[in-house]
C-alpha cells in the first residue's frame, strides 16, 4: 500500500469530523456561549487565570498534549501490521480522543479551571472525588516519569539534540516578556522572533557539536539530563504561566507542526511503500515488542494517538484556566486531537516503511532479533547513513526517526542528508515531549494543592507563593526519583494502562455531567467511548498483570496496576450509582445562568 493512500484517508475523515460531528458537539451538545464569562475572565489573576489568544493557546495545548504516545506509540504497535494501528488511530481519535479533550475542557472551563477530581467530586460525590484525587495524581506521576524517562533516552549524549531542546528555554524566556511585557499583545512579533531564533539554533547544532568545548558542555549522561528535565519541571511549575510554560509550548508547536507538514511533505513527493504487511503473524500474540495479542494491546500501546487520559490532566489544569470564550472550546478541545491523531498516523508510516527485519533489529534486544529467524536487510547502510549504532535500541524512537530520516533522504535534493535529519528527528522527539511534561508537572502542583488545601486551606490560595514552591518541590521530587532510578519498561507498560483507565474515567465523569445537564438524549457521545474503553483497558490490565508482570516477578508493579484497577472501578460504580439516581429526577431546574438542569451543583 502506498502511504499516501494512507495520508489522504486520515486527512479526509479528520477534516469532516470537525466540521460535522465537533460542531454539532459544540452547537448541539454542549450549547457552547460566547457571552458566559469564562474562568480566565472571572478570575484573571496574572498567574494561572489568564485569558490568552486562542491561537496561542491552541499552541500551549497542542504541545502539552502531544507527547510521547502519538509518537512511539504507533511505533511500537507496528508489530501487529499497519491495519490495525491506522484503523484505530483514525475511528479512535474521531470518536473517542477527540470527543474526550473536548468534553473535558468544557466540564473544567464550567467548574472554574479545576481538576478533573473536583469536577467528579461535584458531579458524582465528594468521596468519589477523594479516590479520584489519589488515582489521577498517581497516573500522573507515573506519566510523567514515563514521558521523562523518553526524553532521557533521546538525548543523552546528543550534543545537538540537547543543545536544540535547551535553546527553546530562554527563546520562550524571551518571546514571554516580549508578548506580555515590552509588547502586549503582540502575538505576532514574538512568533517572528520565536521561530527565527529557534530556526538558528537548529541550524547551530552540528557546529556546536563540533565544537570540542560546546561538545563537552551538551554532551551530558543519562544521569545527568534526569536531574536537568525535574528541575526544569518546578521551574515550570512555579513560574507564571505566561513566563515561560505557554510561551515555550507556543514556540515548540511551530517545530512540532512544521515538522510533520514537511513529513507529509515529503511521504507526497517519495510516495513510499508501506513495506509492513496489513497484519503480521503477531496479531494473536508472541510478539518479541508487545507479549499480547492486537486486541486488547493496541489501544493501550497507542495510547495518546488516538485517546489518552493525560490530555484530561491538561484539559483540566492549564488550558481551561486560560481560554477566553467558550466557542474556542471546539478549536482547542476538538481541534488540537485530530492534529495529534494525524502525528500518529505520519509515526505509524514512518515505522512502516522500513523493511519489516529492519524495524524488528532496531526495536528488539540482539538475543532476541536472534531468536525470530529474520535477517537484516538495509540495517547497516542505514546505521552508516545517520551514522549512529541503530540496532536493539527498544522503545520506538530510534526507528522512528530513523524512517523520518529515511523519506526526508530519499527527496532528490537532499540525499546524503540522512545523518542531519536523524538527529534532527531525535531532537524533534524530545522538544515534543518535554512540552507535556512542564505542563504535566504544573497540573499536579495544582492538583497537590487542592489535596493538602483539605488539611491546610493556605495552600487553596493560588497565589501563596510558599505554597506553589512547596507543592512543586514535592511533586517534581517524586516522578524526579522515578526517572533517576528506573528505565521505560518497567515504567511504560504501567503508565500505559493507567492513561487510557484514566481516559475512560473522564469520559463517564463527562458522560455524568451532560445527564446532569439534562442532556441525557446526547449521552452516548461520551458513554459509548467511556465503557467501551473502560472494559477494554481492564481486560489488557488484567493480561498484563497475569501475562507480562507475574510471571517475571515484578510483584511491585503487579500490585500498583492492581491497586490503579481497583481505584478506577469505584469512580466507575459510583458514576453509575449517579446516573441512575440523576435519572429519576423528572422536573428540571434553573441554574445561576437561567438553563434548564437536573440538579444545580456547586462549580
Amino acid at each position: 500500500m502506498n502511504a499516501l493512500t494512507l495520508v489522504f484517508v486520515a486527512l479526509c475523515v479528520f477534516a469532516i469530523a470537525y466540521r460535522y460531528y465537533g460542531l454539532f458537539i459544540a452547537d448541539k451538545v454542549l450549547e457552547l456561549k460566547s457571552d458566559r464569562p469564562t474562568p480566565a475572565v472571572a478570575m484573571a489573576d496574572g498567574h494561572d487565570y489568564h485569558k490568552t489568544n486562542k491561537y496561542v493557546l491552541f499552541g500551549h495545548h497542542f504541545a502539552a498534549i502531544a507527547a510521547a504516545g502519538p509518537l512511539l506509540g504507533p511505533v511500537l504497535a507496528a508489530q501487529f501490521g499497519f491495519l490495525p494501528g491506522a484503523l484505530w488511530i483514525i475511528i479512535g481519535t474521531v470518536v473517542a480522543g477527540a470527543v474526550h479533550d473536548m468534553i473535558v475542557l468544557f466540564a473544567s472551563v464550567r467548574h472554574k479551571g479545576q481538576s478533573l477530581s473536583k469536577i467528579a467530586g461535584s458531579e458524582i460525590g465528594k468521596a468519589t472525588g477523594t479516590v479520584a484525587s489519589f488515582a489521577f495524581l498517581f497516573i500522573l506521576i507515573l506519566t510523567l516519569a514515563g514521558l521523562s524517562i523518553a526524553v532521557v533516552n533521546a538525548m543523552f549524549e546528543s550534543v545537538w539534540g540537547t543543545f536544540t531542546v535547551f535553546a527553546t528555554m530562554p527563546i520562550a524566556f524571551l518571546m514571554g516578556i516580549w508578548m506580555y511585557k515590552i509588547r502586549p499583545g503582540d502575538v505576532k512579533g514574538a512568533s517572528v522572533i520565536g521561530v527565527s531564533l529557534l530556526a538558528m539554533a537548529v541550524l547551530a547544532g552540528p557546529y556546536v557539536a563540533a565544537d570540542p568545548v560546546m561538545a563537552s558542555v551538551f554532551s551530558l549522561s543519562k544521569k545527568q539530563i534526569s536531574v536537568i528535565i525535574p528541575v526544569y519541571g518546578f521551574l515550570a511549575s512555579a513560574l507564571p504561566v505566561w513566563m515561560l510554560l505557554c510561551p515555550r509550548d507556543y514556540l515548540s508547536t511551530y517545530l512540532k507542526i512544521g515538522t510533520i507538514i514537511m513529513l507529509a511533505g515529503g511521504i507526497f513527493v517519495v510516495q513510499p511503500q508501506l513495506l509492513m504487511s496489513p497484519f503480521t503473524k503477531y496479531i494473536s500474540g508472541g510478539g518479541p515488542i508487545i507479549p499480547g495479542a492486537a486486541f486488547p494491546f493496541v489501544f493501550v500501546t497507542i495510547a495518546c494517538g488516538a485517546l489518552s487520559g493525560f490530555h484530561a490532566i491538561i484539559g483540566t489544569g492549564t488550558t481551561p484556566k486560560m481560554v477566553g470564550n467558550e466557542k474556542d472550546i471546539l478549536f482547542i478541545g476538538y481541534g488540537a486531537m485530530l492534529v495529534e491523531g494525524f502525528v500518529a498516523i505520519m509515526a505509524l508510516i514512518a515505522a512502516c516503511v522500513l523493511v519489516p527485519a529492519d524495524y524488528f533489529a532496531i526495536n528488539t534486544a540482539p538475543a532476541v532479533f536472534q531468536k525470530l529467524g529474520m535477517q537484516a536487510v538495509n540495517l547497516p547502510e542505514l546505521a552508516q547513513a545517520v551514522g549512529e549504532k541503530i540496532q536493539g535500541r527498544p522503545g520506538g524512537a530510534v526507528s522512528l526517526a530513523v524512517g523520518m530520516a529515511y523519506v526526508f533522504g530519499s527527496i532528490p535534493f537532499m540525499k546524503g542528508l540522512m545523518s542531519y535529519w536523524y538527529h534532527f528527528a531525535i531532537m524533534f522527539e524530545a522538544v515534543f515531549i518535554l512540552t507535556a511534561v512542564d505542563t504535566g508537572t504544573r497540573v499536579g502542583r495544582f492538583l497537590l494543592q487542592e489535596m493538602i488545601g483539605k488539611v491546610a486551606p493556605k495552600f487553596l490560595e493560588k497565589r501563596w507563593m510558599p505554597g506553589i514552591v512547596i507543592t512543586s518541590f514535592i511533586f517534581t521530587a517524586a516522578w524526579g526519583y522515578l526517572v533517576y532510578t528506573g528505565d521505560i519498561t518497567t515504567i511504560w507498560p504501567l503508565f500505559g494502562m493507567s492513561n487510557q483507565l484514566l481516559a475512560s474515567s473522564a469520559l463517564i465523569i463527562g458522560t455524568t455531567m451532560l445527564i446532569r445537564m439534562g442532556k441525557t438524549r446526547f449521552a452516548w457521545i461520551t458513554a459509548v467511548p467511556g465503557l467501551a474503553m473502560s472494559v477494554i483497558t481492564m481486560y489488557a490490565g488484567y493480561l498484563n498483570i497475569t501475562m507480562n508482570y507475574l510471571p517475571k516477578q515484578m510483584f511491585l508493579l503487579a500490585v500498583l496496576s492492581t491497586v490503579i484497577m481497583t481505584l478506577m472501578a469505584i469512580v466507575f460504580i459510583s458514576a453509575f450509582k449517579r446516573w441512575y439516581e440523576l435519572l429519576q429526577i423528572k422536573q428540571p431546574v434553573a441554574d445561576n445562568y437561567g438553563d434548564l438542569v437536573l440538579e444545580v451543583v456547586e462549580e
